[in-house]
């Protein structure tokens, strides 16, 4: 395997019965890149995640994570890779200090390193004046925090985040991707699996699968650049948000619109067309147009484009 390759898939397939979970897929992850994984609810990204970190095995295909087979040498990964996923794997009638030191010690390492990697990691995750807390006091965010901290204790060089910031507040999950940032530029290549598309522009490259299948693949400017509709930012009276958008998705020309904030995005092959079919629309429903603009894609945009067109084709 190239050494410049942290993770290497080729043809992964995961069936269960005569349900296809993840369908052919194939990527390749550099090392010290944060890696996205983007897809809708049960598109196949925690199915793939379980089968790279060796809790499933493929019905078919082949993969490398740190240059170990993920079928043959399943516990030489698991030594070498760290993993985080939404469901902190904490015990909450510890203290954060104990925490770290029992998955110190289900990772084999000796008590002093344990010692040493704790304090390093408590500091670095803001919470060495809180090390002696339960954790179930602690706040969500802080218990994110401490869960990223059992996950890299032993100084794995792969760690795979599936949908670790679910459920965090805004401010929380800034905080926790520039502990992200930090452990990238020391190295450490990211896989993440997430829901929030601010997150994916964090991300060096991307991969969209959908029902299964890889859709798109490339950094967030090629796959918003990769987008073949024009988009419409339509901000409609805010009263009337609901029912502009019931409205303009009837448009034949129109071919998506989406909530997007306090307005509309609305995606069309033809723009120039669609805005005064949307005006005098809205004005024969007496809804009052804000302001309306032609905009670049958005990630969002993008990923609901890919989407769409895989489902039709």
């Amino acid at each position: 395997m190239p050494n410049d390759k942290a993770i290497v898939v080729r043809n992964l397939t995961k069936v269960f019965g005569a349900f296809t979970a993840v369908d052919n897929i194939s990527f390749e992850v550099n090392q010290g890149e944060i890696f996205g994984f983007l897809g809708p609810n049960g598109a196949g990204k925690s199915t793939t995640i379980r089968m790279l970190i060796g809790l499933l095995l493929p019905t078919s295909g082949a993969g490398t994570v740190g240059g170990y087979d993920i079928i043959r040498e399943q516990d030489r990964i698991k030594a070498h890779l760290g993993y985080m996923s939404q469901r902190f794997s904490l015990y909450e009638d510890l203290t954060a200090e104990e925490n770290l030191r029992f998955f110190g010690g289900v990772y084999g390492l000796p008590a002093g390193r344990i010692k040493e990697r704790s304090r390093e990691l408590l500091n670095l995750v803001g919470l060495w004046e809180r090390r002696q807390e339960m954790t179930r006091l602690l706040p969500l965010g802080l218990k994110q925090r401490l869960a990223l901290a059992s996950a890299v204790l032993h100084e794995p060089r792969i760690l795979f985040l599936d949908e670790a910031t679910s459920g965090v507040d805004p401010i929380s999950r800034r905080n926790f991707w520039d502990l992200i940032y930090a452990m990238a530029a020391q190295g450490v290549t990211i896989l993440v699996t997430t829901h929030y598309m601010d997150e994916a522009e964090f991300c060096d490259r991307l991969l969209l699968i959908s029902q299964g299948r890889v859709i798109a693949q490339g950094t967030p400017r090629e796959l918003k650049a990769a987008v073949p509709e024009q988009i419409i930012a339509v901000y409609p009276d805010p009263a009337g948000l609901g029912e502009a958008l019931e409205l303009i998705q009837q448009l034949p020309l129109v071919k998506e619109a989406a909530v997007f904030g306090e307005g509309l995005h609305v995606a069309a092959l033809r723009a120039a067309e669609v805005e005064p079919a949307v005006k005098e629309l809205l004005a024969a429903y007496h809804i009052a147009i804000r302001r309306m603009s032609r905009i670049n894609p958005t990630l969002e945009d993008a990923f609901i484009s890919l989407v769409d067109r895989a489902r039709e084709a």
